[in-house]
């Protein structure tokens, strides 16, 4: 009894010091999110890294901007950061006129034009955000553009269900807003 009370006595002193030796983990930039809704009894996920614009307002689009800088497949957008966007549906959907079957892909956007993106649907999955190859698209639909009503300071992919087993993907950022119309079969 008395060996089990020395070791908790010094356990109850190591702790308090390593924990003073750890530093805490500073957030990520561009932390993990989820988008997920359930339209017509099924659900469909996007898996996605939220960059912010930390200050950046302006220099995000266009030539010359963050997203040319960093991306070697410029004009074509992870539309994200750090890994992939993902589209994960357990239902067949068609996005804008492309079929999507139920399972998984990866989302890339068109922004070669600032002002009227394309959403790209491709079947390569589980890749880092930059591996993007043309000869797995599964297709590709025009977005609907807007700005939104103030600077979106961190990029969000939203879910939106409409009734009638139809909803809208939109993504935005900045002073960006794309939507492609969704269904599912």
């Amino acid at each position: 009894m008395k060996r089990f009370l020395m070791c908790m006595g010094l356990v109850a002193l190591v702790l308090p010091l390593s924990a003073q030796n750890m530093k805490p983990k500073k957030p990520p930039l561009s932390p993990p999110e989820v988008a997920t809704a359930t339209i017509g009894g099924h659900g469909i996920t996007i898996l996605y890294s939220s960059p912010r614009v930390r200050g950046r307002e302006g220099h995000i689009f266009g030539p010359g901007g963050l997203i040319q800088k960093t991306h070697k497949q410029y004009p074509i957008w992870r539309a994200g950061a750090n890994a992939a966007t993902t589209l994960k549906t357990d239902a067949d959907l068609t996005i804008g006129d492309v079929s999507v079957p139920k399972g998984t892909y990866t989302l890339f956007v068109d922004i070669s034009n600032p002002d009227q993106w394309t959403l790209i649907v491709n079947k390569d999955t589980g890749e880092w955000g930059l591996a993007y190859k043309a000869a797995d698209d599964l297709g590709q639909v025009k977005m609907h553009m807007s700005k939104p009503s103030h600077m979106v300071e961190d990029l969000a992919w939203t879910i939106t269900p409409t009734g009638h087993n139809k909803g809208w993907l939109t993504l935005a950022w900045e002073d960006h807003r794309a939507s492609a119309p969704l269904t599912v079969r």
